[in-house]
């Protein structure tokens, strides 16, 4: 199975038409049967919230949770967390994910981690533990440190660790260079399922980490000719692994919606898990 999906819901007017308003989960469940949310990587939800995303979805609709920063160890350069709040965050975010997983609706959670996640031995390590703090749960990867694929022999021994764990590598298209940013790595570390986010190529908006930064770092439209070469590149993985998860993370511009739709024709995909569009018959 071959699925795609955008960054959270509300922002994406071309799944209503071009109405110049939020989307609501369940119009963009009309259209795409998965979501990326970055809301627990801020602070955890409450129950209730999941909950409500939960009524407001088809069953068979699923959603990808980044982990929380204090798992990913964001800002801890500065301000070091205790290995006790660590461990107590893991715990708390595994109780909350618990219900959608056994409603079979969590795809993965996605560990983002920072650029200055390299490839240490103590952050080897981590990855262990955090396969242990999150028991059987869905784990996903995505690196921002080159380090982790600095030679071939170097990305097979990641790679073939994360196959030992059970997480899976995502393959990710973003402007990179040699200190920052990581290459289209085309990877399946789990058979269960395979994960491709696309940022985009803006490498100037990327790299310049001025104060528009968040605003243009994912500024970006993929031509006809870019989605006819990622399509391609599904088609191969989607020979290695039975689901395919694309997530399109362009939208500074509003684009993702659109070239995922593209994205979608190209692949003849149809999905039978969507929410009824509600028609406007007035």
């Amino acid at each position: 199975m071959i699925t795609i999906g955008l960054t959270t819901w509300t922002e994406h007017p071309a799944l209503i038409g071009g109405e110049q308003r939020p989307v609501t989960l369940t119009e963009y469940a009309g259209s795409l049967p998965v979501v990326e949310l970055d809301t627990p990587f801020y602070g955890l939800p409450r129950a209730s919230t999941l909950a409500n995303w939960q009524a407001q979805v088809p069953d068979g609709f699923q959603f990808i949770l980044k982990a929380n920063q204090v798992m990913t160890t964001h800002g801890q350069r500065d301000q070091p967390v205790t290995r006790e709040a660590v461990e107590e965050t893991f715990a708390n975010y595994c109780d909350l994910v618990t219900p959608l997983a056994r409603a079979h609706q969590l795809r993965t959670i996605l560990f983002q981690f920072p650029p200055y996640f390299n490839r240490t031995t103590a952050n080897i390590q981590y990855l262990r533990e955090v396969r242990t703090w999150m028991g059987q749960l869905p784990i996903a990867v995505e690196f921002r440190s080159p380090s982790w694929f600095a030679t071939p022999g170097m990305t097979k021994d990641v790679l073939d660790y994360l196959t030992s764990m059970h997480m899976t590598n995502v393959t990710t298209d973003e402007p990179h260079n040699l200190n920052d940013g990581i290459p289209l790595v085309e990877t399946v570390t789990t058979p269960g399922l395979a994960m491709i986010r696309l940022h985009g190529r803006n490498a100037q908006g990327w790299f310049n980490q001025g104060a528009s930064w968040r605003k243009t770092r994912t500024l970006y439209k993929y031509s006809e000719e870019e989605l006819q070469e990622i399509a391609a590149l599904v088609r191969r993985v989607a020979q290695q692994a039975s689901d395919v998860c694309v997530i399109f993370n362009n939208n500074s511009g509003r684009d993702a919606a659109p070239n995922a739709l593209r994205l979608r024709e190209i692949l003849d995909l149809h999905w039978t898990n969507l929410a009824p569009q509600q028609l406007d018959l007035f």
